[in-house]
């Protein structure tokens, strides 16, 4: 049961990346898959995650210039991340779990998680 997270990188301010979080060993078709970042010296905080179905919730914070997607045919997930801020250097995880809520789940909510990958946003 593993999670890989991938596609960090260092990108100047108001450029895009894009993550993704591969599953191996378990599907993550019924899953809730959110994405979690941690700055230096800061607590892990919920950036976004998606249901099954395909609903979706995003901190304020990213609101508007990530979105989360995935393809239960890869059984992948991914974070599109658009307009990046230098206050969005982070490490980012990825997480599955099987609790769905509209807004308000947190990292205690997801038991599977992947190894993070750094994003850098340079001003």
């Amino acid at each position: 049961v593993q999670l890989q997270a991938s596609g960090g990188g260092l990108v100047q301010a108001g450029g895009s990346l894009k993550l993704s979080c591969a599953a191996s060993g378990f599907t993550l078709d019924y899953r809730t898959v959110g994405w979690f970042r941690q700055a230096p010296g800061k607590e892990r905080e919920t950036v976004s995650y998606i249901s099954s179905g395909g609903s979706t919730y995003y901190a304020d914070s990213v609101r508007g210039r990530f979105t989360i997607s995935r393809d239960n045919a890869k059984n992948t997930a991914y974070l599109q991340m658009n307009s990046l801020k230098p206050e969005d250097t982070a490490v980012y995880y990825c997480a599955a779990g099987w609790t769905w809520a509209p807004f308000g789940l947190r990292e205690g909510d997801f038991g599977s998680w992947g190894q993070g990958t750094q994003v850098t946003v340079s001003s």
